[in-house]
Protein backbone atom coordinates (compact mmCIF):
# COMPACT_ATOMS: atom_id res chain seq x y z
CA UNK A 1 0.00 0.00 0.00
CA UNK A 2 0.99 3.56 -0.32
CA UNK A 3 0.20 7.17 0.78
CA UNK A 4 -1.23 7.82 -3.02
CA UNK A 5 -4.87 7.65 -4.29
CA UNK A 6 -6.63 7.76 -7.21
CA UNK A 7 -9.74 10.33 -7.63
CA UNK A 8 -11.95 10.01 -10.43
CA UNK A 9 -14.88 12.99 -11.12
CA UNK A 10 -16.98 13.70 -14.27
CA UNK A 11 -18.34 17.02 -15.44
CA UNK A 12 -20.67 17.61 -18.09
CA UNK A 13 -18.49 19.78 -19.57
CA UNK A 14 -14.94 20.18 -20.60
CA UNK A 15 -14.39 23.44 -19.32
CA UNK A 16 -15.53 22.37 -15.95
CA UNK A 17 -12.91 19.50 -15.81
CA UNK A 18 -10.36 21.85 -17.22
CA UNK A 19 -10.85 24.70 -14.11
CA UNK A 20 -10.86 21.09 -11.53
CA UNK A 21 -7.80 20.24 -12.67
CA UNK A 22 -6.25 23.73 -13.03
CA UNK A 23 -7.25 24.48 -9.39
CA UNK A 24 -6.16 21.06 -8.01
CA UNK A 25 -2.58 20.99 -9.81
CA UNK A 26 -2.19 24.81 -9.16
CA UNK A 27 -3.26 24.32 -5.21
CA UNK A 28 -0.82 21.52 -5.26
CA UNK A 29 -3.67 19.07 -4.00
CA UNK A 30 -2.77 16.84 -6.86
CA UNK A 31 0.10 16.17 -8.86
CA UNK A 32 -1.61 15.29 -12.02
CA UNK A 33 -5.59 15.49 -13.71
CA UNK A 34 -5.93 13.88 -16.63
CA UNK A 35 -8.89 14.81 -18.80
CA UNK A 36 -10.80 12.12 -20.73
CA UNK A 37 -13.60 12.38 -23.33
CA UNK A 38 -16.48 12.69 -23.99
CA UNK A 39 -17.77 10.07 -22.32
CA UNK A 40 -21.07 8.54 -21.99
CA UNK A 41 -22.75 7.81 -19.15
CA UNK A 42 -25.98 5.92 -18.44
CA UNK A 43 -27.43 6.32 -14.83
CA UNK A 44 -30.79 6.53 -12.70
CA UNK A 45 -31.40 9.88 -11.89
CA UNK A 46 -34.81 11.52 -9.75
CA UNK A 47 -36.53 7.51 -11.21
CA UNK A 48 -35.19 8.37 -14.82
CA UNK A 49 -32.83 6.73 -16.99
CA UNK A 50 -30.53 9.12 -18.43
CA UNK A 51 -28.07 9.38 -20.80
CA UNK A 52 -25.49 11.86 -20.83
CA UNK A 53 -21.98 12.94 -22.21
CA UNK A 54 -19.61 13.75 -19.44
CA UNK A 55 -15.88 14.21 -19.04
CA UNK A 56 -13.75 12.05 -16.81
CA UNK A 57 -11.21 13.41 -14.78
CA UNK A 58 -8.65 10.79 -13.35
CA UNK A 59 -6.65 12.92 -10.32
CA UNK A 60 -3.37 11.65 -8.83
CA UNK A 61 -2.97 12.70 -5.25
CA UNK A 62 -2.35 12.14 -2.22
CA UNK A 63 -4.82 10.72 0.33
CA UNK A 64 -3.78 13.15 2.93
CA UNK A 65 -4.84 15.51 0.27
CA UNK A 66 -8.97 14.23 -0.30
CA UNK A 67 -10.60 15.87 2.42
CA UNK A 68 -9.70 19.11 0.37
CA UNK A 69 -10.04 17.87 -2.80
CA UNK A 70 -13.35 16.71 -2.10
CA UNK A 71 -14.34 20.09 -0.89
CA UNK A 72 -12.74 21.73 -4.26
CA UNK A 73 -14.57 19.56 -6.32
CA UNK A 74 -17.94 20.26 -4.30
CA UNK A 75 -17.27 24.27 -4.49
CA UNK A 76 -17.14 23.93 -8.07
CA UNK A 77 -19.28 21.30 -9.44
CA UNK A 78 -22.03 22.15 -10.94
CA UNK A 79 -24.16 19.15 -10.51
CA UNK A 80 -26.16 18.45 -6.95
CA UNK A 81 -24.56 15.41 -6.40
CA UNK A 82 -20.98 14.91 -8.09
CA UNK A 83 -18.84 11.33 -8.46
CA UNK A 84 -16.05 11.54 -6.03
CA UNK A 85 -14.44 8.49 -5.91
CA UNK A 86 -11.09 7.24 -4.39
CA UNK A 87 -9.50 4.38 -4.42
CA UNK A 88 -6.05 3.52 -3.26
CA UNK A 89 -3.00 2.97 -4.90
CA UNK A 90 -1.48 -0.46 -3.64
CA UNK A 91 1.57 -0.31 -5.85
CA UNK A 92 3.16 1.82 -8.45
CA UNK A 93 6.70 2.61 -9.94
CA UNK A 94 8.38 3.94 -7.20
CA UNK A 95 10.41 7.04 -9.47
CA UNK A 96 6.40 8.61 -10.13
CA UNK A 97 5.36 8.04 -6.65
CA UNK A 98 7.92 10.36 -5.50
CA UNK A 99 7.50 12.61 -8.45
CA UNK A 100 3.39 12.40 -7.29
CA UNK A 101 4.70 13.14 -3.58
CA UNK A 102 6.89 15.89 -4.43
CA UNK A 103 3.94 17.56 -6.24
CA UNK A 104 1.27 17.04 -4.29
CA UNK A 105 2.00 18.86 -0.68
CA UNK A 106 -1.13 20.90 -0.29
Amino acid sequence: MTDAIQITTTTGDRGTAERIATELVDRRLAACVQISGPVDSTYRWQEKIETTEEWLCTIKALAANYPAIEGLIKQIHPYDVPEILAVPVTAGSEAYLEWLRRESQG
